[in-house]
């Protein structure tokens, strides 16, 4: 392709002496996890219409660019993003840089997986937004991935490329269908040290599985609206993982399998995987086990009912092992090593799925 080619795409919104800086909403770039509300002027994981019959909670919380990815490809040797902020995230016991990062991989075309090469640096008082740039060795091209952070909300995304760089599109996610994880700050990304190392990423980058992130710190009840919402969506696999966000066992016997069979009644034969929380407390053994217990019941009620597309993650065994002690920050959400711990027993279980559907 050549570069009058590219113009005819996509033309810079803002220009430097050696940089052409590109709305990356614009082909051929491509977001993944995210859309733009115009009327806002935010990035969202929900529609708006949908979060607000939810609860307060999610809908200010579905501004958070949680999941959100953005792939493109490029023969540049610097990559420079500019963002601005609707609103930044800053928490005691969370790095500013997962909770507000970029960071940025390399995509192998053959695998379909991805390394990791740099965060973007940026000041811990960006508040506002700020532009910085990741620099190669040299200049070849490359498929990219760039991992929108975690707790903050985008208002706008540039990518910066020296004027005479290539740019096409990136990779595509196979199959095409994502996965959708449902839960609580855990799910949302709390705490990686930068937004690559929340699970799902992993999972992402491991699998080559597309995915949308739904979950939302402190707000993942099970509500029935959201039961509704989630059912709506096309998926090739749904993971269930609210436990943490549910008040007390109770609350999950009346919520947990009246969401499922919402979900279930609009996807009949879509693989869903149930998790129980993986951390240590500040519960006791036996309330971890009675929540356990209540999500036990909805996969057994299903299997029980012949439903051999349901399947179950036991969160007390994700981290058990030499290094238990190492994989959580507060004592509830995991630091990097728990997150890789969590992406293993998902990648594991979708192994396991892969048995008995194609994935391909």
């Amino acid at each position: 392709m050549s570069r009058e080619e590219v113009e005819e795409t996509i033309v810079p919104v803002e220009s430097t002496d050696d940089l052409a800086f590109y709305d990356v909403r614009k082909a051929p770039f491509h977001v993944y996890g995210l859309f733009f509300d115009e009327e806002e002027g935010v990035f969202r994981r929900m529609p708006k219409e949908a979060a607000e019959r939810v609860s307060p909670g999610v809908l200010l919380r579905s501004t958070r660019s949680a999941g959100g990815r953005l792939r493109f490809f490029t023969d540049a040797e610097r990559i420079a993003i500019k963002v601005k902020y609707a609103a930044y995230c800053r928490l005691n016991y969370f790095s500013e840089a997962g909770a507000n990062g970029f960071d940025l991989y390399l995509d192998d075309r053959e695998s379909g997986q991805s390394r990791f090469v740099k965060l973007f640096p940026f000041e811990t008082d960006s508040k506002e937004g700020f532009t910085s740039e990741i620099k190669f060795n040299s200049r070849k091209p490359r498929f990219l991935t760039i991992h929108f952070p975690g707790y903050a909300a985008v208002s706008e995304l540039l990518v910066g490329l020296p004027k005479d760089a290539l740019l096409k599109p990136g990779l595509s996610y196979k199959p095409e269908l994502p996965i959708v994880y449902y839960g609580s700050s855990i799910t949302q990304g709390a705490c990686a040290s930068r937004p690559g190392n929340a699970y799902e990423n992993i999972v992402c980058r491991k699998t080559g599985i597309d995915y949308v992130n739904l979950g939302f710190s402190g707000q993942g009840k099970g509500e029935a609206e959201m039961a509704g919402y989630i059912a709506s969506l096309d998926m090739s696999v749904f993971v269930m993982d609210y436990d943490h966000n549910a008040p007390n066992k109770d609350h999950l016997k009346q919520t947990h399998e009246p969401f499922f069979k919402i979900f279930r009644e609009a996807h009949p034969e879509t693989p869903c995987i149930f998790m129980s929380r993986p951390d240590f407390g500040p519960l006791t053994y036996e309330q971890m086990q009675g929540r356990k217990d209540k999500i036990l019941e909805t996969y057994r009620n299903a299997r029980e009912n012949g439903d051999r597309n349901v399947y179950f993650i036991d969160g007390e065994s994700m981290f058990r092992g030499p290094y238990e002690d190492y994989c959580l920050v507060d004592n509830v959400h995991p630091n990097d090593l728990g997150f890789a711990l969590m992406a293993d027993a998902v990648i594991a279980m979708l192994e396991r799925i892969r048995l008995h559907r194609d994935f391909d």
